[in-house]
């Protein structure tokens, strides 16, 4: 082996060796859509005293931790997302209607005197306030004497000087700090560890402090405003929260719930189960098919395919990646997708050892991935470029996917030029394999481009047919966004969508009759799923949620909650217009990248192959009435990355060509350039589409139109790289001065003018 190879296999072992060991060590974050549970999204809002800011909100998160602590829930999770917003995150919780009514109130935060140690018989009789302390002993409270409202700040401190440790130091409004001394001054008359000498700092009903008055407080005298410290055995942790405790309920925030999903256990449990089967036979059938088409090469491609999945898997369990739903999705279309850059060096080398047939098979593979290295980097750039506007622009589990397929994407380059390298250059070396071409698959042009060679077509002898005919698509497409219009879902309009699952069959029309008798007429009710029942709304509380429930369960008999989506109207229109925002930013981009990398009428034409796609594609989806949504936007955007791939692909070989015979006519260049990557194409589709297929048929009714959508994308994404894209460039071209390619510079000879080009692998050495 050369040192190359031996650094490639080393690397490829080192690498799989630690992805080995994180799979078997390590375990998935599972997103609540696969693991069941409540996520919701609150926007702060602006009080008439507080602005809803960043700060406002850190102080607000701090409260909502405490309350919903307070409810048992294991493992919450709660994030401030942007400035103004907070995401909670509820495992196993199933029905929100008390947690939305414990987050949903404002903080309220008070001041009390304690009038000695509380019993369980007054806590029971209601006649007082009795609550336990931060120790859990009971203690009888008066009433509240100040409120949150009058705290002007509160701040955690360390007090080295006097040996006090971490401290809060209080100050209050002007008003509110006459309170304070009022009541400390009372409260100093007491005893020293009198019960009666402490203060009580009360926050939503729970005693988060209550300090004693230090013995140096006279009585009636009490505490000024500014210099008052509560002190105690607190740790730096310990003393920040109580200040962001008293400080954030002293600024409370009015809180709207403008997310809300839920997700039974069952369901994930099955999408998970359904993506499993899907991606294993998805994967068997795909390695298959290149072990079929590309004999020993492809079925080393296999295996780097199999090492891809476990050097992906392993990189989003050791980033911590959450799993979601469509994140799932994505990590089994990337393997489908893995083998596109296999799949361009092995036809490169083909390509390479046609021309030379007397060069060994490792000069012609060695050839074919220098040779396919460009098309493999743009093709993937795209489609990393289409993961960052997903993660960036995406929503909830929508930015999963981006941040699967992102992974996947370098892993799949790391097993295509590293992993699959390796093996097909130690395989190369073998006498048995070079000799016999039916056993390496490389040696043979295969039948798709022997076929084409025999034929040769013309396909762009008139070229403005195929422009006509992608025309005419357009157009059937826009009459169905006109005439049946687009089916939005309840994401991007605003509303409830609940998916219920009964004992007894329920149909449709018994469903909405049930539904109008309980004050429901404007219920839509729609089949989901093996026998399901899909209600979606306009405005819906918890409260009206459950009585809908019990209307259906009078029908349908035991009714469980199988998913629950509920978006506020201002967080749809934000995230319709963030969707459109993103097609935007997705056409701009794509288009400053190939501008940069191609010609402009390179550029421009792979641009509109790219609108001709997005354009279909949601026609399809009108007239076939199926839901766009965030699901919808992130298979839109893949197949955006996937059209410029295969784009980038045809016009990356019209770019060699030409620059090789700068006279020939463009058109027969780009007849050539065809006729020479649908081999490539074809078989690159072709793995993709043995994924999706087997994600649309196992991945359950949640997967479905997912997978739809990247079924009909990447066949009319196909077609359009090949038959739109290039004959728009062929008309721009026309109109275009600028001049043909040029060639790049052969690499100088290193041993005088008259040697002979030496086989890369070729040492020189001769018997």
């Amino acid at each position: 082996m050369t040192r190359a190879t031996t650094v490639r296999a080393v690397l490829a072992a080192a690498v799989l060796l630690v992805s080995v060991l994180i799979t078997l060590t390590m375990s998935p974050r599972l997103g609540l859509d696969l693991q069941g549970g409540t996520r919701l999204v609150l926007q702060a809002k602006d009080s008439a005293t507080t602005k809803a800011d960043r700060e406002s909100t850190d102080r607000t998160l701090e409260v909502l931790r405490q309350r919903i602590d307070s409810l048992g829930v294991a493992e919450p999770t709660l994030t401030r997302s942007g400035e103004d917003r907070i995401i909670v995150e509820l495992p196993d919780v199933q029905d929100p209607r008390k947690a939305a009514e414990v987050i949903g109130r404002t903080a309220q935060l008070s001041f009390h005197a304690v009038q000695g140690p509380g019993t369980e018989q007054e806590k029971g009789k209601g006649t007082g306030l009795t609550l336990p302390d931060e120790e859990g002993r009971l203690l009888d409270l008066g009433p509240a004497r100040l409120t949150g409202a009058g705290v002007k700040d509160a701040g955690a401190s360390f007090d080295a000087q006097q040996g006090a440790g971490w401290t809060v130091a209080l100050d209050f409004h002007k008003g509110a700090g006459r309170d304070w001394t009022r009541l400390t001054g009372e409260a100093a008359c007491h005893p020293v560890q009198d019960d009666r000498r402490r203060v009580a700092i009360v926050l939503d009903d729970h005693v988060i402090s209550s300090p004693q008055v230090a013995p140096s407080v006279g009585c009636n005298v009490g505490l000024p405003s500014g210099s008052t410290q509560i002190t105690g055995s607190f740790g730096a942790d310990e003393a920040r929260d109580l200040a962001l405790l008293i400080k954030g309920g002293a600024l409370p925030v009015p809180i709207e719930i403008v997310e809300q999903r839920t997700v039974g256990p069952t369901l994930g449990a099955a999408a998970i189960d359904a993506s499993a089967r899907a991606a294993l036979i998805g994967a068997a059938a795909t390695a298959l098919f290149i072990t079929f088409v590309y004999r020993l090469f492809g079925a080393l491609a296999a295996v780097a395919l199999a090492a891809y999945a476990v050097i992906s898997y392993a990189a989003l369990v050791a980033l911590g990646v959450t799993l979601t739903l469509p994140g799932l999705a994505g990590f089994v279309l990337a393997i489908g997708m893995a083998v596109d850059a296999n799949v361009l060096v092995f036809e490169r080398a083909r390509e390479e050892y046609a021309e030379r047939p007397g060069r060994s098979l490792g000069s012609a593979m060695a050839a074919g991935f220098r040779n396919a290295w460009s098309a493999v980097a743009d093709s993937n750039v795209t489609t990393l470029i289409a993961a960052g506007l997903l993660f960036f622009l995406g929503s909830g589990p929508v930015k999963g996917f981006g941040v699967t397929l992102a992974i996947g994407v370098l892993a799949s380059m790391f097993s295509a030029l590293v992993i699959a390298r390796a093996l097909t250059e130690i395989a190369s070396r073998s006498r048995f394999v070079s000799d016999y071409r039916g056993v390496n698959g490389i040696a043979r042009p295969g039948r798709v481009r022997t076929w084409l060679a025999r034929r040769d077509p013309q396909l762009f002898r008139s070229s403005r047919r195929w422009l006509l005919i992608s025309t005419a698509l357009i157009a059937v497409a826009v009459l169905g966004i006109v005439v049946r219009g687009v089916n939005l879902g309840v994401e991007f309009t605003g509303g409830r969508l609940v998916e219920y699952s009964t004992s007894r069959p329920v149909d449709v029309e018994t469903a909405r009759t049930a539904l109008a008798d309980a004050g429901f007429g404007d219920a839509e009710v729609t089949t989901a799923g093996a026998g399901d029942l899909s209600v979606r709304t306009g405005d819906l509380s918890n409260d009206e949620e459950h009585t809908l429930r019990a209307a259906l369960a009078e029908e349908g008999g035991h009714t469980t909650k199988v998913r629950d989506e509920l978006i506020g109207p201002s967080l749809g229109d934000e995230l319709r217009r963030n969707a459109l925002i993103a097609l935007a930013i997705a056409v701009l981009v794509q288009l400053a990248y190939l501008a940069v990398r191609f010609r402009w009428t390179f550029a421009l034409a792979s641009v509109a192959a790219l609108v001709h796609d997005v354009i279909i594609l949601v026609g399809a989806f009108a007239w076939l009435g199926r839901t766009v949504d965030g699901i919808f936007l992130a298979a839109l955007l893949t197949v955006i990355g996937y059209s410029v791939n295969d784009s980038v692909v045809v016009f990356d070989r019209v770019r060699e060509l030409w620059a090789k015979a700068r006279r020939v006519p463009v058109a027969t260049v780009a007849n050539r350039a065809v006729l020479q990557t649908v081999p490539r194409t074809v078989n690159t589709g072709m793995g993709a589409l043995f994924i999706l297929a087997a994600l649309a048929v196992l991945g359950g009714d949640s997967l479905a139109d997912f997978a739809l959508a990247l079924l009909i994308g990447i066949c009319v994404g196909t077609y359009s790289s090949v038959l739109t894209a290039v004959p728009v460039a062929l008309v721009l071209e026309k109109s275009s001065k600028a001049p043909p390619p040029a060639r790049k510079r052969a690499p100088r000879r290193t041993s005088g003018a008259g040697a002979k080009r030496r086989d890369t692998l070729d040492n020189g050495a001769r018997v």
